[in-house]
């Protein structure tokens, strides 16, 4: 059952490859890694965030970036996109058969300069020069605004300084932005708001929103979105990844993980293309290569329909009290 002002269908963008992957301390080998791409692939995923540029002395676990791009299945449809925090990683990227390239400019100033050792003066005349290179390259281009909203050490970032890069995105000759939630502490209200604001003052560029899950919003956060008009939202299989930068508990630090965000569209009756038991192949993968138990609601608590065709132990307890 759909609620009023929601779209028919949203596209979801698996980020895991990418942001999930550069939280892991060990290097996952580039075969176990196109394994994941195809499980994705598979379950209906269209958009891969598969690889980053930074250094691979900064992000050893994304060192292979230029491997996994020349191995990835190309199948009709299916997008690949990599991430260059800086011009001379976007360099390395022209050339390794992307479909899109995804420039990051922080809006705050101290996270810019601790993220990318850039000032956002920086930043922004790196992401006009990648603009050129994208364009000659054939490559689209994307803009990611970390800490669209909030950031850490410092609160609420001001709108007009989620203007400045989203003014110097388009001028760049970007397709498309998508608005970091970052630290994590993003709420509704921004979310919709900033949306709004793409929507409303930068109408040739599609937008999305790339969600973080440490205060319990993101899937509040991405209802706000659809409400708003987003056209894409961004997760990652089993939450892993995301903000680690300031204390709390790994548990709840992750990326949306992005079978809940299609569990949700389900829930909504908007189509995303995406099969979640076959998506959760994926996803369970992912767990047992890392490790790492997943931050998933659906993983852990199930789906509707498994709890509607369950059993009751055969010497159940009583169930007074249970709610």
């Amino acid at each position: 059952m759909s609620l009023p002002g929601l779209p028919a269908s949203v596209r979801l963008v698996e980020v895991g490859l990418r942001d999930g992957l550069q939280s892991v301390p060990e290097p996952l080998p580039t075969a176990r890694k196109l394994e994941l791409v195809q499980l994705l692939i598979d379950a209906g995923v269209r958009e891969i965030e598969a690889v980053s540029f930074a250094h691979p002395k900064v992000l050893p676990q994304l060192a292979d970036a230029a491997e996994v791009m020349a191995a990835v299945p190309r199948v009709p449809g299916v997008r690949y996109r990599g991430l260059a925090p800086n011009f001379r990683g976007a360099e390395r990227a022209v050339d390794c058969g992307l479909d899109e390239l995804v420039v990051v400019v922080s809006a705050d100033e101290e996270v810019s300069r601790r993220n990318q050792n850039l000032t956002v003066d920086e930043a922004l005349l790196d992401l006009a020069r990648i603009g050129d290179l994208a364009e000659a390259s054939g490559l689209r281009l994307v803009t990611a605004v970390a800490c669209a909203f909030f950031a850490p050490a410092r609160g609420p970032v001001p709108a007009a300084e989620r203007r400045r890069v989203l003014e110097a995105a388009a001028a760049a000759g970007s397709a498309g932005v998508y608005l970091g939630g970052t630290s994590g502490q993003e709420e509704p209200g921004e979310i919709y708001d900033g949306v709004a604001e793409v929507r409303s003052g930068y109408p040739d560029l599609e937008v999305g929103v790339h969600l973080h899950n440490r205060n319990g919003f993101a899937p509040a956060n991405a209802l706000a979105a659809l409400q708003a008009g987003v056209d894409w939202l961004e997760g990652s299989f089993a939450g892993l990844g995301g903000d680690l930068w300031f204390p709390g508990d790994p548990a709840v630090l992750g990326n949306a993980p992005f079978e809940d965000l299609v569990h949700l569209c389900d829930g909504l009756g908007i189509k995303t293309g995406i099969d979640l038991p076959a998506y959760m192949l994926a996803s369970e993968q992912i767990a047992a290569l890392t490790g790492r138990a997943s931050a998933s609601f659906v993983s852990r608590g199930g789906t509707r329909a498994e709890l509607a065709a369950a059993s009751w132990p055969a010497a159940a307890g009583s169930a007074a009290g249970k709610g």
